[in-house]
């Protein structure tokens, strides 16, 4: 008996993948087939993969072709197949020509011609199409718009500013630059805001009474008030509101959050997070502060593993005269059983590492924590920690443009309660965080030094 193996990712299954496996079935008599996972996928850049694995399998298995279907977890793993298997053939499309000719020490390779006029990109391509407005002032909208080219489906046409000197020469050439944000609005149906936190409310309702979807930097609004209000205007209207960290939609940070649900590390006891740098970021002639600057990004962690019902909380901030913006503060939090406690500052530098504290372990996050893409579990024994990496391309923001494509995908077709799967933070996080910044703002419970 000949046995054949091929690989693939298979979202949207369409009649190229049909044909390709009916091909890969007829080079011998028993074809397995390996269908690559949500995590490999990521590593070899697929990462708007519109289907679960769970789906993927079952539409595989549906088309009656494969004797057997396997998941393919890592890199190295087709070796390992085809040794366990006792495999004759491997064979994959001819889009891959030579890549894989290494594996002829191990069994015989073949390069099937591809259907042509077909794929599952331009299928995503055609089904999403997505026209997006950048909003804002400061050349990190640069890196989102790069970003966004890695996502199908996403066309970034508009940009509102009021100062594009810092821009890219591709960016500048969109089809509408404008310092009007109605004019934008016009032209797309979603927008990304990355505007001093000041105007954020003000934006984000505009666009939402436009009826147009946002993703916006954290925090959403300056108050707890304004951002429920946003929140509500956005279930109203049936549209996405996303607040954007980026560190809540890489991998190893997912990862991390669910070993320590699993119980991984015990009782969490305190979490410590600091983040800092020494720039100051502007945004059209207003300065942000440390705590608008780094704190949503340093609270994150804090109320998605400790929850927003803390006991107490107590700011300590050096500022300026007019005690709004500090370029350092310290943040203690306190809850029934556990505390935490975040650095932040735009005028001070520390090392920018993360500690989970448990009952019978810690995680530790290294600098720079918030691009994370490797984290240890630590026990009071070493020989028992382990280490965990998961590749994190783009800072990760590329993959909040694939959530953000994914929800609008959901609403678009009347599936509001899916999207809520891919919106990595939780309306009561974006609540908390606003809650944090106006009370600094105010300065309830702040202690200035």
């Amino acid at each position: 008996m000949v046995k054949v193996i091929t690989y693939g990712t298979y979202d949207l299954l369409h009649y190229g993948h049909i044909r390709l496996l009916q091909r890969a079935k007829e080079l011998g008599d028993y074809l397995i087939v390996g269908v690559t996972s949500d995590d490999f996928d990521k590593t070899r850049g697929k990462i708007n993969v519109q289907q679960s694995l769970e789906e993927r399998v079952k539409a595989v298995q549906a088309t009656g072709i494969a004797d057997k279907v396997i998941i393919e977890e890592y890199e190295g793993q087709k070796i390992d197949d085809i040794r366990k298997y006792g495999v004759d053939i491997f064979t994959v499309g001819s889009d891959w020509t030579g890549y894989f000719d290494y594996l002829n020490e191990y069994c015989k390779v073949v390069y099937l011609p591809r259907t042509e006029g077909v794929s599952s990109s331009e299928i995503r391509d055609q089904k999403q199409a997505v026209n997006i407005g950048l909003v804002g002032y400061e050349k990190y909208l640069n890196k989102v718009f790069n970003e966004s080219k890695f996502v199908n489906g996403i066309n970034v046409n508009a940009v509102c500013t009021t100062d594009s000197t810092e821009f890219s020469e591709e960016l500048c050439s969109v089809d509408v630059m404008s310092d009007d944000l109605g004019k934008v609005l016009d032209a797309v149906d979603a927008v990304y805001i990355h505007s001093h936190p000041s105007v954020h409310y003000k934006q984000i309702k505009e666009a939402l009474l436009a009826g147009k979807h946002v993703m916006c930097e954290s925090p959403l609004a300056e108050t707890q008030s304004e951002c429920n209000e946003l929140l509500e205007l956005a279930k109203s209207k049936k549209l996405v509101l996303m607040e954007s960290l980026r560190t809540a939609y890489s991998t190893a940070y997912s990862r991390m959050l669910l070993l320590i649900k699993g119980g991984k590390i015990g009782d969490i006891i305190s979490i410590d997070a600091t983040c800092t740098s020494l720039r100051t970021n502007s945004s059209a002639g207003e300065n942000w502060s440390g705590m608008t600057a780094w704190g949503p990004t340093a609270l994150l962690p804090v109320f998605q593993i400790l929850g927003t019902n803390y006991d107490d909380i107590l700011i300590t901030s050096r500022c300026g005269e007019d005690k709004k913006i500090d370029n350092f503060s310290k943040i203690d939090i306190t809850y029934p059983k556990a505390v935490a406690t975040i650095k932040v500052g735009t005028g001070v530098k520390s090392e920018g590492e993360l500690v989970i504290s448990g009952t019978e372990g810690y995680i530790y996050v290294p600098a720079p924590w918030w691009k994370t893409d490797y984290f240890e579990v630590r026990y009071e024994n070493p020989e028992n920690n382990k280490r965990y990496f998961y590749q994190l391309d783009g800072e990760g923001i590329r993959y909040e443009w694939v959530s953000f494509l994914k929800m609008i995908s959901a609403y678009t077709e009347g599936k509001e309660t899916e999207a809520d799967y891919f919106d990595s933070i939780d309306r009561d996080v974006s609540l908390a965080i606003s809650n944090v910044v106006e009370r600094f703002t105010s300065g309830d419970n702040v202690k200035y030094i």
